[in-house]
């Protein structure tokens, strides 16, 4: 074998080192068998190379960038997964539809959809290309159309004859039907034949409006009951918290007393007095002692005050009139290695909440309340504060900006709801809030926020918790400053969420932040809060020291995450399973709701939420990679059956075709487009 000098070769280059456009020329200086060996292993790699990039080129037209990764037999085009969809569709009531056969009026049902999203560019590359629209990537859509549920009923029977035919308060001038029989000769079809209402306690409270009225009507009209289940369920309070008349009456008129919350607001007026007198002291003092004079006058003036007792009382003297209780004395709630429902706008209501329950959440909590909606007496604020049976550590969280109120509303829940604790919103991110100084605002306004929690300590016989963001703009952090001062403040456990208001959710938390932060409140628990979407990621989370994982996006998305989390197993959970979990969702939202047109229609539109984060799931047995992050975009597959290619579709049409399986046929004027936009992907 001829030996080859290798200083005196030229150097070998390849197509795979893209430096080269002619892999092999160079061999041409070379002699016998160590170069034949070379070429050909060379050109063999280069084959392979060649070979690689046909069928990368080839994956491509399939595959983008940010979305999950699932086995290739699975994956399909946007136009052959909704042509599969379409021509598998059988309707509510299992026969096959076509487009030709809808009435034009069911076609005008759905709104067409927004555009679609574009991916969020780099900051170098869009200095590069520049900004084509001038406008930020948004999350809402503001321009929905809103459809009242009352619109649905074209006629409506009157209260006092669905309420065993008592008398109308209105005689003649009541603009409902008292005809029983015409007003069934005019009420939209029953859904099904039995009654969940009627099945679960006996009686159902809507009577010939109810839409499964089949169930419990005689032919003449009349409601049925089952007595047995009446006695059954005799004394059972399932849902608390409920606003009563009364009250909102003096909320209305503004006669409810607030007593704590008034002297506390007393001393905080009074330490701002001292401190203006203070202020003028100093400025007009001069040499002959005029200083020493006006501090001494505020002093007695003070010591005056204290004498006096705050509240005029009657009767025996008990400790609550002269001890104030300490933190240590309050109502405590173990916060230790527990899994927390986030309190979520529009879809974390009442039936979403048991649903979470039953799949093992620990701690829950009600939808963000405004504080004077809530002090004005507004019925629907208040049904943000209900309360299932079933939710054993509960709590609610509030929104305000102001000392004052803030006060008056926790002492207002502290009087008159069953909560276990009580939770302020500093980290809401949006415009409405944020501008008036509530949500993310309050990490800014250290004084208020202060007097803030100091003042809803006063008045609360149970816990204050706060939940915050990592800070305001992208690159600032600020919570790590907060939390030593809210440590001071009593506050009883810490939310921390890891992004800022400016990043909302387009990019991961900051889980190393939490970290460095979960220390700095020791001993104060402090929950982790971002991207948790399965059990390994809740595992990493727990790795880093956070006293409790609260859980978001992940629950709306498969709210059976917590029962992985708790077996450490990932579910791969099929689609029949996925559609029973909806059916139990729709019978809690008829209960929660009502029976009739209005409560059917309102448990649609909240499910149809729900269904806009619900099929950005993949089932674990199509991921070509476990577990789903909850930052990749779901592609278009086919499932392995229809059922579960129709959870998969991002089209809003085929959410209100699930909806039809379990809620019937939507009515003729009924339009959906969900509120949340996808805006968390790559």
């Amino acid at each position: 074998m001829s030996e080859i000098n290798l200083k005196e070769a030229e150097p070998i280059h390849c197509q795979y080192t893209r430096t080269s456009p002619n892999c092999c020329t160079c061999l041409s200086s070379c002699r016998g068998t160590v170069a034949a060996l070379v070429r050909r292993d060379l050109e063999k790699a280069c084959g392979m190379e060649n070979a690689m990039e046909e069928t990368v080129e080839k994956k491509t037209d399939v595959v983008v960038k940010g979305d999950a990764a699932l086995k290739t037999q699975f994956l399909t085009t946007k136009d052959k997964f909704h042509e599969f969809v379409d021509s598998g569709w059988k309707g509510p009531k299992g026969h096959k539809t076509s487009d030709n056969d809808k009435p034009e009026e069911e076609k005008e049902t759905s709104v067409e959809e927004p555009e679609t999203k574009k991916f969020k560019v780099d900051p170098e590359e869009r200095n590069k290309v520049g900004k084509p629209d001038g406008k930020r990537i948004r999350g809402q859509n503001k321009s929905r159309p809103h459809t009242k549920p009352n619109a649905f009923d074209e006629k409506r029977l009157c209260p006092s004859v669905i309420q065993d035919n008592k008398e109308c308060t209105y005689g003649d001038k009541c603009i409902f039907l008292h005809d029983a029989a015409e007003y069934m000769g005019s009420k939209l079809a029953d859904i099904g034949e039995s009654c969940y209402l009627y099945d679960t306690f006996g009686k159902c409270a809507y009577g010939l409006s109810c839409r499964y009225a089949k169930a419990h009507t005689t032919p003449d009209f009349k409601t049925m009951e089952n007595a047995e289940l009446i006695k059954a369920n005799e004394g059972r309070e399932t849902v608390k918290n409920s606003l009563k008349k009364e009250l909102q009456n003096q909320l209305r008129k503004r006669s409810v007393a607030f007593k704590k919350s008034e002297e506390y607001l007393k001393t905080l007026a009074n330490n701002k007095d001292k401190t203006q007198q203070l202020g003028n002291a100093v400025v007009s003092a001069d040499p002959t002692g005029e200083e020493q004079r006006v501090s001494t006058e505020a002093e007695t003036q003070q010591a005056s005050q204290d004498k006096q007792p705050p509240v005029k009382t009657i009767g025996p003297l008990t400790d609550e009139d002269v001890i104030k209780l300490r933190q240590c004395e309050k109502k405590q709630v173990d916060f230790q290695d527990k899994l927390y429902l986030a309190p979520l706008t529009t879809c974390g209501n009442l039936p979403f909440r048991r649903l979470c329950k039953r799949f093992g959440a620990d701690i829950t909590c009600g939808e963000m309340a405004m504080c004077t909606n809530l002090l004005q007496g507004q019925q629907s604020e208040w049904a943000l504060l209900k309360r299932h049976e079933s939710e054993d550590v509960f709590g609610v969280q509030v929104e305000g900006c102001f000392p004052d109120t803030m006060t008056r509303c926790a002492e207002l829940i502290n009087n008159n709801a069953d909560v276990d604790f009580v939770d302020i919103n500093s980290g809401c991110p949006i415009d409405l809030v944020y501008k008036k100084g509530g949500g993310c605002g309050l990490m800014t306004r250290n004084r208020k926020f202060e007097q803030i929690i100091k003042g809803m300590n006063h008045v609360l016989d149970v816990p204050l918790t706060v939940k915050i963001r990592t800070g305001v703009q992208e690159k600032c952090n600020i919570a790590h400053k907060l939390i030593p001062e809210m440590k001071k403040w009593d506050v009883s456990m810490i939310t921390l969420h890891g992004r800022s208001r400016e990043q909302r959710y387009t990019k991961l938390a900051d889980w190393d932040y939490i970290t460095a932060c979960s220390k700095l409140a020791s001993p104060v628990p402090l929950f982790g809060n971002g991207d948790i979407l399965s059990y390994e990621d809740a595992m990493k989370a727990k790795e880093t020291g956070v006293s409790g994982i609260m859980i978001a996006r992940g629950a709306l998305i498969k709210p059976w995450i917590f029962t992985e989390i708790k077996e450490s197993r990932h579910w791969d959970i099929s689609s029949n399973e996925r559609l029973d979990i909806l059916r139990d969702f729709s019978n809690f939202g008829l209960e929660h709701w009502g029976s009739d047109t209005r409560g059917v229609e309102k448990t649609r539109t909240f499910m149809l939420e729900w269904l806009s984060f619900m099929y950005r799931y993949i089932p674990v047995g199509l991921l070509e990679r476990v577990p789903q992050k909850i930052n990749e975009r779901p592609p278009f597959y086919m499932g392995r059956n229809y059922l579960e290619s129709l959870m998969a579709s991002q089209h809003a049409g085929d959410w209100i075709r699930i909806s039809e399986m379990l809620l019937g046929p939507v009515p003729k004027n009924f339009i959906f487009l969900p509120k949340h936009k996808a805006n968390a992907y790559k």
